[in-house]
């Protein structure tokens, strides 16, 4: 079987969930379009790219399938899940990796836009935010979950929400809220209790992290210099005694000479010889390696002395060779007895998330939907994840290690037909000589030739 027919295979597939039989073209067409190597992914370009005899009716219909239907995202992820993960090996665990990716817009029209911090431009500016889950292994990862973030302004003005076809029982949720009910979905629906692995922007929510802890996943996750902590060997006084009225004493007291400390001054008041150079993965050129530290502590919930005395977890700092301070900090609740080198590991496993969203926004137009409602969002994004599901599996089939090498050779962009004319330009009249319809050829995805490289960082 080649890749030709294992990709119609693979959308027979998915296109069990979507209902209709109608919708079962939309579908492919769409994967199809998003597959090709156009310089933008929207649906007039690849309409035009797809049926340049026809653009105009192949637009409408497939616009209609991304923006209009009425087929679910949550099910059509589950069955590109069906068909990657048992791909995946995940012999030796998984890891959840939670993160969110921004999507610079103009105008104020778009579902959720707002100005807002987006990471693609590191600065606060106008765009759309999304909070995702994605399964990873060593060599592989696949989204498994993906919400729009909508801000307060959208989430409090149900006008605004109405005309953008926001389901009424969509509230305002934080980031780290929505990723919490992500995990709960996927553990209701049998998921395994898998590490999880997410940056600072979620790792310094105490409640975060105690949550991951009561449903019972250890995490990973990244935290600020001033997160605050019992140092080893250093613990808070026990409550004061019961006097025998009013409620018990349950909080620990601290004292000028015993005291937590932030992140940062624990780590400079670690030796020399506490740090080690750990090698974590295989580069491109070199292995990536470090200057680490791990150390057991406990979070002491602020500076107040308010909060309870909570368990050990560790602390892992990764302080360069020659900079004055560290670079990053992390928390996690990995087992004790844990070698540095596999802490220092998996605290790096983050790469194949933002590997993820850089080959689902240049290779897939992840970032390319042009349309203003709740549904065609979603659906846009659901179908870029598709495309990109079958490409995870067909580089595993291969025995590659999915990614993409620094020095690969970008692929041609296809042309638009000559007489292509975009909507809302003045219309010509071609000559009857340049007029050939056999010169006019469908698009077709070249399944069979060479693939191209696609691994940035091998796998361990």
């Amino acid at each position: 079987m080649n890749a030709s027919q294992r990709f119609d295979r693979y959308m027979e597939h998915l296109a069990d969930g979507l209902g209709h039989i109608d919708r079962h073209a939309g579908l492919k067409g769409y994967c199809t379009g998003l597959m090709l190597p156009l310089s933008r992914k929207s649906v007039e370009p690849m309409a035009a790219r797809m049926d340049p005899l026809h653009a105009s009716a192949r637009h409408q219909s497939l616009h209609h399938f991304v923006a209009k239907a009425d087929w679910s995202d949550k099910d059509l992820l589950r069955r590109v899940s069906q068909w990657v993960v048992p791909k995946m090996d995940l012999s030796g665990g998984g890891f959840w990796i939670i993160d969110d990716t921004g999507f610079p817009k103009q105008g104020k029209h778009s579902v959720g836009v707002a100005r807002q911090y987006c990471g693609v431009l590191g600065k606060q500016d106008n765009c759309q935010v999304a909070v995702s889950i994605s399964l990873a292994t060593e060599q592989a990862s696949v989204p498994v979950a993906y919400r729009l973030y909508l801000p307060k302004e959208w989430a409090q003005d149900r006008e605004r929400c109405r005309k953008a076809g926001v389901p009424a029982e969509v509230r305002f949720g934080t980031k780290t809220e929505i990723a919490l009910q992500q995990l709960e979905t996927l553990l209701a629906e049998g998921a395994p209790k898998y590490c999880v692995l997410a940056d600072a922007g979620y790792g310094v929510n105490q409640r975060f992290r105690q949550r991951l802890t009561d449903m019972g996943l250890p995490y990973v996750v990244g935290i600020t210099w001033s997160v605050v902590v019992w140092p080893p060997g250093l613990a808070p006084l026990p409550p004061k005694p019961y006097s025998g009225t009013g409620r018990r004493p349950v909080m620990p007291r601290r004292t000028r000479a015993r005291k937590p400390v932030s992140v940062k001054d624990l780590s400079h008041a670690l030796s020399a010889s506490a740090f080690q150079t750990i090698h974590w993965r295989q580069g491109t050129n070199e292995a990536l390696s470090g200057r680490f530290a791990a150390v057991r502590v406990r979070h002491a919930g602020g500076n107040s002395g308010r909060a309870r005395l909570r368990p050990e977890q560790w602390l892992l700092i990764e302080w360069p060779e020659g900079d004055a301070d560290p670079l990053k900090y992390y928390l996690s609740t990995l087992p004790e007895d844990i070698p540095l080198s596999e802490l220092v590991a998996q605290a790096h496993m983050r790469w194949r998330i933002e590997r993820d969203y850089q080959e689902l926004k240049q290779e897939l137009g992840l970032g390319h939907n042009e349309g203003r409602g709740w549904r065609g969002f979603h659906h846009h994004v659901t179908l870029s994840i598709a495309a990109y599901g079958f490409l995870v599996t067909e580089r595993l089939a291969a025995g590659k290690s999915v990614g993409t090498k620094k020095n690969s050779v970008v692929s041609q962009v296809a042309a638009l037909p000559e007489d292509y004319i975009p909507r809302g330009s003045s219309a010509r009249t071609a000559t009857r000589i340049r007029l050939n319809h056999h010169d006019q050829v469908p698009a077709q995805l070249s399944f069979d030739s060479a693939p191209r490289p696609m691994s940035v960082l091998r796998a361990k």
